[in-house]
């Protein structure tokens, strides 16, 4: 896993250019070619090496034929509606884990080899036809974001309570990484995908803190109904209120749930915690990382506008998964060298409480376009 996330990390910015340079048809017709022909060869694997041959292929064409291809769509289509439009994406992408059973059921009955042929061809027939769905931009066919006929008027952006959406601003990649928003924004979210992946160590965490191994089961894989209900109550209440509120909050209910596993049945704090924590674990862990997933897509787009959404949006995701390489990698290493798991996490959760801080320390989109617009002026008169 932490192999292919540092491949991704290599991919994603490539894939994002590509999207802004030719749309997402291309793209995407790419990725599910790639994708497809991944699966078929991975039935035939007869060696180690060939299997992470395979898994290089993979991790192309799920690149670019898969997140950041439909993420980017989606944004370019929406800006007041944005949030709930994300969020009901991503609600719907991680209800594909319902056909899990099907799954196993299908490589007990017929063999994994047949089924990842069958995976494979299923790939083509369901994204290829999706590729005539795509549109890159509603400008282009004479339509504007969110169904509007004309263009909304100046909004609001208020520091307290509910908001209306300030006028979009259209940023360039090259603005963009020059400026400390985005950096804040990228280290917040890093971190707390960190904490989120390492879900591959729950499971063996839960055992090692001698939890029962059916309670350790079923705690491991409730997490998954706490994100998509992260991701539900986002697509609900996202467009009414400052997202860098609502991803600060989704940040720290995340630390929360990490802060609770490293005290299930534990002595910290001179307290015997026993299984108390363990629900809070279940509950925060997935919740503060589902409401997270499209929050910090969403703010991307509020902050620097549709202009090179892919490629930023790629760009943050390499950053990410290099993020998430280290951190699987971390772990692991911790747990080798101290026989537990216990200490990793507690470094996650002492790395993640300060993203909270970082976030409700961001400036408004109006102040961070403003800034663009002043370097623009001094550029301006350098060349003069």
């Amino acid at each position: 896993m932490a192999i292919q996330r540092a491949e991704s990390s290599l991919i994603t910015p490539f894939v994002g250019a590509a999207i802004d340079r030719f749309g997402p048809r291309p793209v995407l017709a790419f990725g599910a070619f790639v994708t497809g022909c991944g699966f078929i060869l991975m039935s035939r694997v007869q060696e180690l090496w060939h299997f992470y041959a395979v898994m290089l292929v993979l991790g192309i064409g799920l690149s670019f034929g898969e997140f950041i291809v439909f993420v980017a769509t989606v944004v370019n289509w929406f800006v007041r509606y944005r949030s709930r439009a994300l969020a009901s994406f991503m609600t719907f992408s991680a209800m594909g884990a319902v056909a899990l059973p099907l799954l196993v059921w299908s490589i007990s009955t017929f063999g994994w080899r047949a089924v990842m042929v069958g995976v494979g061809i299923g790939f083509w027939v369901i994204a290829i036809p999706a590729v005539w769905l795509l549109r890159r931009r509603p400008e282009e066919y004479g339509l504007r974001p969110d169904g509007d006929s004309e263009p909304s008027g100046s909004m609001v952006d208020s520091d307290r309570g509910s908001l209306r959406r300030p006028p979009e601003v259209s940023i360039g990649i090259r603005e963009v990484l020059r400026l400390r928003a985005f950096w804040q924004i990228v280290v917040a979210v890093s971190i707390g995908e960190v904490v989120a992946m390492s879900n591959l160590y729950h499971l063996p965490a839960l055992l090692e803190y001698e939890v029962d191994l059916w309670l350790a089961s079923v705690a491991a894989g409730a997490v998954a109904i706490g994100d998509v209900s992260g991701r539900v109550i986002v697509g609900l209440i996202g467009d009414r209120f400052r997202l860098k509120n609502l991803l600060a909050t989704a940040l720290g209910i995340q630390v929360v749930g990490v802060t609770s596993l490293v005290l299930i049945n534990s002595d910290i704090l001179g307290l015997s915690w026993g299984l108390v924590p363990l629900p809070l674990f279940v509950l925060c862990s997935g919740l503060g990382f589902g409401a997270s997933i499209p929050l910090r897509l969403a703010i991307l787009a509020d902050y620097f506008g549709r202009r090179s959404y892919g490629t930023l949006v790629g760009t943050a995701s390499s950053i990410s998964s290099l993020s998430v390489t280290c951190g699987l990698l971390f772990i692991g290493f911790m747990s080798d060298f101290t026989d537990s798991y216990r200490p990793g996490y507690m470094v996650l959760a002492a790395l993640l409480l300060p993203a909270v801080p970082l976030m409700l320390m961001l400036e408004s989109p109006r102040r961070v376009a403003a800034k663009v617009r002043q370097m623009a002026r001094a550029r301006m008169l350098g060349v003069t």
